[in-house]
């Protein structure tokens, strides 16, 4: 009869188990620790490339109608997830804003509070924060925060969740440990933001930021393209062009494109500028612009399509006079 041997009880079998089990579950927490890790450095580095990106059209939407680029682009970290959720992927709607009545544009359907709800769908991501900026400066319950302190983006945050943005309690908390988390409000102060648009890529979409206000209108002569601004229709400057060739190209008298762009001379034309082909309006579509920083007034009166003169009068600012970065203007 052979010798039966009975392993199951030795102390040292058992210890080798014990030790085997411990490695793996040390092995285990290990291997989440490192992958709970990477997965946050990962999305921190989503969030400080969405940023870098985006930072610009922020910066350009608080000069134009007074909303702290630390809170849009809170905002747009949060409800996009920092441009990774399906709707900013495929619909390019940073904002989850929703079709609502009398949109006609084109629409992109997921499960919400309901299921397949109708959400807006754009071509450019800068659309979606243009629609974010036209939502909250048209609609009376939010007026009140443009009252606010521009650089204060506390009574910002408190005054969105107050005026019914988000159902949220905890909304203005988020937005708040977003913007110091990442330093969102230095692009508050208009000497910072000067230089983080002068640091910031020059993709598709910031070009198409300045451009949101221009509807292209048609093509020119000589390989022009024609666009309407403010119901006033221009052109942009080309490489190396001056004002009397694009007065020869369009049929207009130089000395009338001089007195439509307020110009005192026919030099120094750059490229990229703006050039208004017919006169410009008295007021703009827009309600109020921010001055930034070291911005004149013929350049708000530029971005605009309002006249030099009727833009003083408006602020009862004298001709020559240049406010101070922070300052609000009206437009209309």
């Amino acid at each position: 009869m052979k010798q039966q041997h009975h392993y199951t009880n030795s102390p040292t079998h058992q210890f080798t188990n014990s030790s085997a089990h411990q490695f793996t579950i040390l092995t285990i927490i290990f291997i989440f620790s490192t992958c709970l890790s990477f997965a946050q450095t990962s999305h921190e580095l989503q969030v400080l490339n969405y940023i870098d990106k985006y930072k610009g059209i922020g910066i350009q939407h608080m000069t134009t109608y007074g909303i702290p680029a630390s809170i849009k682009m809170a905002q747009a970290i949060i409800e996009s997830r920092a441009g990774q959720s399906s709707l900013a992927r495929e619909a390019n709607n940073h904002f989850g804003i929703k079709c609502h009545k009398g949109w006609t544009g084109k629409t992109y359907r997921m499960d919400d509070d309901t299921r397949n709800e109708c959400f807006r769908k754009y071509e450019y991501a800068v659309e979606s924060f243009q629609d974010h900026s036209e939502f909250l400066i048209t609609r009376n319950r939010y007026s009140f925060l443009f009252s606010l302190d521009i650089q204060d983006y506390q009574a910002w945050a408190y005054g969105l969740k107050s005026a019914g943005y988000a159902t949220n309690p905890k909304y203005p908390d988020l937005l708040i440990r977003v913007i110091e988390k990442y330093s969102l409000n230095q692009y508050d102060l208009p000497e910072r933001a000067v230089a983080a648009v002068a640091t910031t890529k020059a993709d598709e979409d910031l070009l198409e930021a300045f451009k949101s206000l221009f509807t292209y209108f048609g093509p020119g002569p000589d390989k022009r393209k024609i666009y309407l601004n403010n119901h006033v229709q221009c052109t942009f400057a080309l490489k190396d062009d001056d004002l009397l060739r694009i007065a020869r190209d369009f049929h207009v008298k130089a000395s009338e494109l001089m007195k439509f762009n307020d110009l005192k001379r026919a030099g120094g034309i750059k490229e990229g500028q703006v050039i208004y082909l017919q006169k410009k309006k008295r007021r703009a579509v827009q309600k109020v612009h921010v001055v930034g920083f070291n911005q004149t007034m013929w350049e708000i009166s530029q971005v605009y399509a309002i006249r030099l003169k009727s833009l003083n009068k408006k602020n009862n600012l004298p001709a020559g006079f240049e406010p101070a970065a922070g300052k609000m203007l009206k437009l209309r």
